[in-house]
């Protein structure tokens, strides 16, 4: 019999900014979830409440959370956790596409996680995208209330499944539960 752990994926939420809770359909989405990641700016500790309803959940401080200086025991600058074998880094930024020699997936991952990890969570664009650098997996979740950083609209999540040690993911849109293709230029760099 197959394993599965199945994990909700979220990002830069800024509630109250943009709009005053989680939208309701996020529910629809995490429910089962095995673990809930929020990849920073969450600006108000009440969404992480909200999610912990729905399955233990993690954060990573994003940038607008360091300025208001939110604190929780669920936050922290970086995040990882080992599912299946594998070790998932969650962090709010992630300054992709590399600069050698200063500035590698692999000093990236050192710094933020204190070694390799296998899978990437991150935010911090609004912009949802699904890609591998380097044998590494890279998910953003875009954001739901804030995508592609334009208001009064509602955006993405993403879950992440780990099949017997194989992950995949998809991004999902809050509005209409659809699963977005990002196989047509969302899709980023595959380096191996």
């Amino acid at each position: 019999m197959s394993k599965v752990s199945r994990i909700g994926l979220i990002s830069d939420t800024h509630l109250p900014e943009y709009h005053q809770v989680v939208p309701e359909q996020v529910e629809q989405i995490f429910r089962g979830m095995d673990l809930i990641l929020h990849a920073g700016d969450i600006y108000d500790t009440s969404c992480l409440d909200w999610l912990q309803q729905l399955a233990p959940t993690l954060a990573a401080r994003g940038n607008g959370d360091f300025f208001r200086g939110i604190e929780d025991p669920r936050i922290r600058d970086a995040q990882v956790v080992e599912v299946q074998g594998l070790r998932i880094g969650m962090t709010h930024d992630l300054p992709l596409p590399e600069a050698p020699p200063y500035r590698t997936l692999e000093q990236i991952m050192e710094r933020e996680f204190a070694g390799p990890v296998d899978i990437i969570v991150h935010g911090h664009t609004h912009v949802e995208e699904i890609g591998s650098l380097k044998g590494i997996y890279l998910v953003n979740p875009g954001s739901p209330t804030l995508p592609h950083n334009l208001t009064h609209l509602l955006g993405t999540v993403a879950v992440l499944e780990v099949v017997d040690g194989v992950p995949s993911a998809q991004v999902i849109k809050v509005d209409d539960f659809r699963v977005l293709d990002l196989s047509n230029g969302h899709k980023w760099w595959t380096v191996r």
